[in-house]
């Protein structure tokens, strides 16, 4: 003879169950989420900081071989494309790989010679907004 059980064991969640730790995620998530929400913003300006130093450092760079700073005209595409004329025997570059946008998507700006470094020249990015000035996240990042 054969006995058998008919006790079941359930091991499944309950739906109340379920709703219970949706709810403590929802909570968890609402308080977490705010604070990286910051994040993006400053780890943008801190890249622009960083991109506007290699561009420093590379127009410095080009400083030492050409005696000069590119001319306006010429930007910061000196940078990675030799100027025309007899200069071409003094370019060493390409100074940098590729000329990046700035972390917002706008062109770094150059100016020489400078408003803040009158016997050299000014690079910066217009910030989140795009145009000179702002302030907060819309400040511009330059080498001043």
């Amino acid at each position: 003879m054969f006995i058998q059980h008919t006790k079941r064991s359930s091991h499944a969640f309950t739906l109340i169950e379920i709703m219970v730790v949706v709810v403590i995620l929802g909570i968890l998530a609402a308080t977490i989420i705010p604070q990286f929400m910051g994040t993006t913003s400053d780890a943008k300006v801190s890249a622009a900081k960083a991109q506007v130093a290699e561009l420093e450092s590379a127009l410095e760079r080009l400083y030492v071989h050409m005696d000069r700073y590119p001319t306006a005209d010429e930007g910061l595409k000196a940078l990675v494309e030799a100027p025309a004329g007899d200069e071409t025997k003094k370019w060493r570059g390409p100074y940098v790989k590729q000329l990046r946008n700035d972390p917002w998507g706008n062109e770094y700006q150059y100016r020489a010679p400078g408003l803040h470094h009158t016997s050299s020249f000014d690079i910066w990015s217009r910030g989140a907004d795009g145009a000179d000035g702002g302030e907060g996240e819309a400040t511009d990042i330059g080498n001043w």
